[in-house]
């Protein structure tokens, strides 16, 4: 599955963020998220295994109580459970990548996940 660029595919993700599904299947997911300068990615955990790589902007990540400042071209992954948070320092995008599929973001955008 394939979604497009046009602004219905954008929804709210958090205080000054969205996000849109770029593809996905069962077993992975791939979202994009662009945030607004001081926009929050609040305080969450879930089952999936989470990799974020910074196309743009500055972010500061808290992941399992350690805080790290992230730039263009960083990247790190998220182990399975463990509560993240961002805050956006600077305007920017996230691209992220799932393993499985957030069945969550998939009923929030209105897509089957069968």
């Amino acid at each position: 599955m394939i979604n497009s660029d046009s602004p219905e595919a954008w929804m709210v993700s958090g205080p000054g963020a969205e996000r849109r599904i770029l593809c996905q299947d069962e077993g992975l997911m791939m979202v994009a998220f662009r945030f607004a300068k001081g926009g929050e990615g609040l305080p969450h955990s879930h089952p999936h295994v989470q990799t974020t790589y910074v196309s743009t902007g500055l972010f500061e990540f808290t992941v399992d109580g350690v805080t790290k400042t992230l730039a263009p071209g960083d990247a790190m992954i998220i182990p399975t459970n463990v509560v993240h948070s961002c805050i956006c320092l600077e305007e920017g995008v996230l691209f992220d990548a799932f393993t499985p599929r957030r069945d969550d973001f998939m009923e929030a955008h209105g897509l089957p996940t069968t």
